[in-house]
C-alpha cells in the first residue's frame, strides 16, 4: 500500500489546480484520473479566464423568452423531454428560485472573491508552467444584432461599472475596426479584462505537467474506489496496490456525485451540457477575439486547432447519447456572421457543466467525514476559478487564513 498526504480526485482544471496549491504549501499529493489531465469538462470550453464575469448565468424571468424556451425555439438553450420528469425539472425548479433578484445579488456577493483573483492566480501558474504561448490578454466581444438588444447590453454593462472593469461599446464601425471579417451587427460591447487560451486542454496538461516536474504523482484509477478505513484515513484502489492518504479532495466536476451520494450527501447538482465543433477560417479570414452573438446563443473562439463554435446549455442527464442539436442550428447562423471553412472535428465533441442552482460551488471539507474535501460544481467558470479555488480549498486544508470567507461555498449550504 501507498501512502501520502493528499489524494486528489480528478485531473480537470479544478483538479489539478487544487494538486498545486497544495503541493506548493508542502503536501504530498497523487492525483486519480481514469483518462489524464484536461481531457473531459475543461477540455471543451471557450477558453475564456472570465475576470469580467461577476453576474452569474441566471435562469431568464422574461416571460415570453420563457415560452420560447418551453418550445426549444431558441439555438441558446435545449432540453429532452425525457429529462423532465426526473432529472431537470426539480433541479430546474430550484435554478429558478435562486435567479430571484435578491438570490442573485448575495450570488454576485459570494462569487466576486473568486472571480477577482481568478486572472491573476492563472497568470502565476501560466508563468511557472511555462504556458505564455497559450494566453491572450485580448478580452471578449459580446455581439449584438438589433438596437434592442444592444441597449440592453450596454445596461448590462453599465450596471457593472462599480465594479472597477474595463469595458468599451462599440458600435458598428468599431466592430468592424476589431473584427474586420465579421458581418455588419448593430453594436457589441467589449470585455476587456477577461483573458482568454488558444488551447484549454493543453493550459490543464502544462499545469499537471508542472505538477509532475515538481514531485507529484499521477495515477489513473478509479475514483469510486474511494474508501474510509477504520483509522479515518481515505484509500483509492490503483494499479499497483491501494494508495492512501489523510485527506482525499472530491474535484470531479459532473462526475462528483458518484462520490458524494453514496456517502449520503443530498445537494441540488445538475447538468448543463455543451458542445464544440472546430472550423478552418475561411481563405484570407481571421478571428481576433472570442465573439459571443448574444442574440443567437453561441460563440466563435479563435483557437490553435482553428475557429470553435461553442453551443448554448442542453439540459438532459449527463450521460445521455449526444444530441448536437444546437451545433446544427447554430453552424448556418455563424457561417453568416464569419467564413468558417470546412469542419475540422469529425463529430462535435460534447461535455457537462457540473452546477448548482446558486451558480456557486461546493467548495470546503465534508460537513460529516473527516478528512473529505469538496471541489466542484462550477457551472460555466471551471476553467476560470480552477487555480483560485484550489488556493482557496489549499489555504483550508493547510490552516492558512482563507483569503476570502469560505462559507457561501459550503456543502450544507441547500
Amino acid at each position: 500500500m501507498q501512502t501520502t498526504d493528499v489524494i486528489v480526485l480528478g485531473a480537470g482544471m479544478v483538479g489539478v489546480s487544487a494538486a498545486l496549491s497544495l503541493q506548493a504549501r508542502g503536501r504530498a499529493v497523487v492525483m486519480i484520473d481514469r483518462r489524464g489531465a484536461g481531457l473531459e469538462t475543461s477540455f471543451g470550453n471557450a477558453g475564456l479566464i472570465e475576470r469580467s464575469s461577476i453576474f452569474p448565468y441566471v435562469f431568464p424571468r422574461d416571460p415570453a423568452r420563457l415560452v420560447k424556451y418551453a418550445l426549444n425555439l431558441l439555438p441558446e438553450a435545449h432540453y429532452h423531454l425525457t429529462a423532465l420528469p426526473g432529472v431537470v425539472g426539480p433541479w430546474l425548479l430550484r435554478y429558478w428560485r435562486e435567479s430571484a433578484p435578491e438570490r442573485v445579488a448575495k450570488s454576485i456577493a459570494a462569487r466576486r472573491p473568486l472571480i477577482e483573483h481568478s486572472l491573476s492566480e492563472h497568470e502565476a501558474l501560466i508563468a511557472q508552467a511555462g504556458a505564455d504561448a497559450l494566453l491572450r490578454h485580448t478580452g471578449w466581444i459580446k455581439l449584438f444584432r438589433s438596437e434592442a438588444t444592444f441597449r440592453a447590453g450596454i445596461a448590462d454593462a453599465e450596471r457593472l461599472a462599480k465594479y472597477d472593469l474595463h469595458i468599451d461599446i462599440l458600435d458598428s464601425a468599431d466592430v468592424a475596426v476589431r473584427e474586420p471579417h465579421l458581418a455588419p451587427v448593430a453594436g457589441a460591447v467589449h470585455y476587456l479584462d477577461t483573458a482568454s487560451v488558444s488551447d484549454p486542454g493543453a493550459l490543464a496538461k502544462a499545469y499537471a505537467d508542472l505538477f509532475l516536474a515538481r514531485g507529484g504523482r499521477f495515477i489513473h484509477g478509479d475514483a469510486s474506489s474511494l474508501t474510509q478505513e477504520a483509522d479515518g484515513r481515505w484509500s483509492v484502489a490503483g494499479p499497483e496496490g491501494r494508495i492512501l492518504a489523510r485527506d482525499a479532495v472530491v474535484a470531479l466536476g459532473p462526475w462528483s456525485d458518484q462520490i458524494f451520494k453514496p456517502l449520503g450527501y443530498v445537494m441540488p447538482f445538475g447538468f448543463k451540457r455543451g458542445y464544440h465543433m472546430h472550423y478552418a477560417p475561411g481563405e484570407g479570414a481571421r478571428l481576433n477575439h472570442p465573439v459571443l452573438d448574444a442574440d443567437n446563443g453561441y460563440l466563435l473562439a479563435p483557437m490553435a486547432k482553428g475557429v470553435r463554435l461553442t453551443s448554448g446549455a442542453e439540459f438532459a442527464p449527463r450521460d445521455a447519447p449526444p444530441s448536437p442539436v444546437q451545433i446544427e442550428l447554430c453552424e448556418p447562423i455563424a457561417r453568416r456572421l464569419f467564413p468558417l471553412g470546412k469542419a475540422l472535428d469529425p463529430a462535435p465533441w460534447k461535455g457537462a457543466r457540473p452546477c448548482l442552482p446558486d451558480m456557486l460551488p461546493v467548495l470546503g471539507p465534508a460537513p460529516r467525514h473527516k478528512g473529505l474535501w469538496f471541489d466542484f460544481g462550477h457551472a460555466h467558470h471551471g476553467l476560470t476559478l480552477g487555480p483560485v479555488s484550489g488556493r482557496l480549498l489549499a489555504e483550508m486544508m493547510t490552516g492558512e487564513t482563507p483569503f476570502t470567507d469560505p462559507s457561501p461555498y459550503r456543502a450544507d449550504r441547500f
